[in-house]
């Protein structure tokens, strides 16, 4: 990996050069999501079929469209047991930490009359999108549905491609089920959202998109928002490395070829204040790389986006940290847990050397839907507030209102809306 002194410079090129990686420089794709998005909304099923056979080399119908409970069974049969096992082990974990993140309606009352609050209510139906293809990721559909469920949706749909056998993966199936998801969909890219955001014959339309994708996917999102809600576009996968000299550089460099192996896309960067762990990380990468399996992926990916940024300072490195913004922060310093209080920007935070990130990604029970690009700035991870909205209550008796009518009126007149000034005058016009 590439080591350089960390600088206002090679900061400014950094930030560049992740920002190449948003889906928001990828325009050149817009038109033909958009070709998609029309086609689905205008020709419904139909429009589904076609792109379907076209992109995923299977022609399905409104017959075989849905994943039936036989199918279902199948997966269960296909998969090992202790997988399941090990899948219910990780939902126990995962619903365990969104209940605490629950919230709950609420009314505060006065001796006027006077009656405020805020009803919480959860989405009626929202859709869960699951990646296909080469890859399956069971632990993407628990993190997407468990909030949801959790959340107390009344309808979770779930999309996904088919293989060309026009089956779903059958652990990406098992999940669904022991998550709690509704209906499964065999359809996935940029047809796969339309279908959701617009409604087709055969698959309702959600009140909001959640679950990450290919580019397609991640435009096909941004395009639909305003007809439907989403949870964020994402893009590729992150890891920030904050570590002094105490760090044990094996560990280290695992961690950033954790993410690294996702996709070339991905970026992996050490941010550190001792060169010789530095060296020691680099070095150990080059090993790594030649022993794992994705290695070829792992290497380009490194080549793109891999670096190692040498501090003179912790604050230093910590403002680095702090710009970056990274989708995943590990923290291996002598004191991490007084550095993590000085983190403002990250989508998840790991701290010390037996808190790597694939912890998170599987098992902890944090959700894995994480802001990237950094939107970290301002985006949280998926949450169980994701699936819940807030009506505001206001009551006031007479006696309430009246105490406060003129001041009310005078605002609206100010403004040149007499109408609402009116709205309150009448109720005391007689008294005026």
């Amino acid at each position: 990996m590439r080591i350089e002194k960390l600088n206002e410079n090679t900061k400014k090129n950094l930030l560049d050069d992740l920002l190449k990686r948003s889906p928001n420089n990828y325009g050149k794709f817009e038109a033909s999501v958009q070709e998609i998005l029309n086609a689905v909304k205008e020709k419904g099923d139909e429009a589904v079929f076609d792109y379907t056979e076209k992109f995923d080399g299977v022609r399905l119908d409104a017959e075989n469209l849905l994943v039936t409970e036989e199918e279902i069974a199948e997966a269960y049969e296909q998969v090992d047991d202790e997988l399941i096992a090990i899948i219910r082990k990780a939902l126990v974990n995962i619903r365990d930490y969104h209940q605490k993140q629950m919230q709950y309606s609420w009314f505060d009352s006065k001796p006027d009359g006077t009656i405020l609050g805020q009803k919480v209510t959860a989405l009626q139906r929202v859709g869960v999108y699951v990646p296909g293809g080469k890859a399956a990721y069971p632990s993407s559909v628990l993190m997407n549905i468990m909030p949801a469920k959790v959340a107390g949706v009344d309808e979770i749909i779930m999309v996904t491609p088919p293989g060309k056998d026009g089956k779903v993966t059958p652990t990406t199936l098992v999940a669904a089920k022991e998550a709690g998801a509704d209906k499964v969909y065999k359809v996935g890219g940029a047809q796969a959202i339309a279908a959701l955001a617009y409604g087709t014959e055969s698959i309702p339309k959600v009140d909001k998109i959640v679950g990450p994708g290919n580019i397609y996917v991640a435009l096909a999102k941004k395009a639909v928002y305003g007809f439907v809600s989403i949870d964020s576009i994402a893009g590729p996968s992150e890891i920030l490395v904050l570590a002094d000299e105490t760090a044990n550089p094996r560990f280290v460099a695992a961690d950033l070829l954790s993410q690294a192996e996702h996709d070339e896309m991905a970026s992996a960067i050490l941010v550190t204040t001792s060169m010789e762990l530095a060296e020691k990380v680099s070095a150990q990468t080059d090993a790594f790389v030649k022993e794992l399996s994705r290695g070829e992926i792992i290497q380009k990916s490194l080549d793109n986006y891999g670096h190692i940024l040498i501090a003179e300072t912790l604050d230093d490195a910590i403002d680095a940290a702090n710009e970056i913004a990274s989708e995943h922060l590990e923290i291996v310093t002598k004191d991490a847990f007084t550095v993590m209080t000085k983190i403002r920007n990250a989508g998840a935070i790991f701290i010390g050397e037996y808190s790597s990130e694939p912890l998170g990604d599987y098992f902890a029970g944090p959700n894995h839907v994480l802001p990237t690009n950094g939107t970290a700035k301002f985006f949280s991870p998926l949450s169980v507030d994701d699936f819940l909205k807030k009506s505001s209550i206001i009551s006031y008796s007479k006696e309430a209102l009246e105490t406060v009518h003129q001041d009310i009126e005078q605002f609206a007149k100010a403004e040149q809306l007499t109408a609402h000034a009116n709205s309150i005058h009448v109720r005391f016009e007689k008294r005026d």
